[in-house]
C-alpha cells in the first residue's frame, strides 16, 4: 500500500494535484493512451476510441477536482470516481485486446500500470479515510 507521503500528502494537505503522484502517473497513462488510440481504425474513432480516451481522462482530471475541493470526503468521493475510471479502462482494453487493436505485449503493460495506478489510487483513498 501507498502511504500519504509517497502520495505526495503533507501532514497539514497538499499544495496541489500537482503534488500527488498518481495524478502525474495517470497524466502519463492518459498521454500513453492517446498515441495507442491512434494507430486503431478509424471507424473506432467515435466508438471505442473516444471511450478510452474519455475514461482515460477522467483519472486525473477527478484527482485534480477532488484535490481542489475543500474536504476530505469530497476528495474521496473524486477518487471513487477516478477508481471507476480505471476499471472502466480495464474493460475497455479487454474488448481492445479481443478485437486484435493492441498487442498482448502492448496489452500487459496498459494492463500493469491500471493495476498500478488502482494501488495509488487505493492507498490515497485510505490515507484520507484516516484523516477524517
Amino acid at each position: 500500500m501507498t502511504s500519504a507521503s509517497e502520495q505526495g500528502l503533507s501532514e497539514c494537505a497538499t499544495r496541489s494535484h500537482r503534488d500527488l503522484k498518481v495524478w502525474q502517473i495517470s497524466l502519463d497513462l492518459t498521454e500513453t493512451l492517446y498515441r495507442v488510440t491512434n494507430d486503431w481504425p478509424k471507424h473506432e474513432q467515435y466508438g471505442l476510441v473516444n471511450q478510452v480516451r474519455r475514461a482515460a481522462v477522467s483519472v486525473p482530471a477527478n484527482i485534480a477536482e477532488g484535490a481542489g475541493r475543500r474536504t476530505s470526503g469530497e476528495f474521496l468521493h473524486f477518487i471513487g470516481i477516478a477508481r471507476g475510471s480505471l476499471a472502466e479502462l480495464e474493460t475497455l482494453l479487454i474488448i481492445a485486446r479481443r478485437l486484435d487493436y493492441i498487442d498482448e505485449a502492448t496489452h500487459r503493460a496498459l494492463f500493469d500500470d491500471l493495476l498500478e495506478l488502482g494501488r495509488m489510487a487505493t492507498g490515497l483513498l485510505r490515507s484520507l479515510q484516516d484523516r477524517r
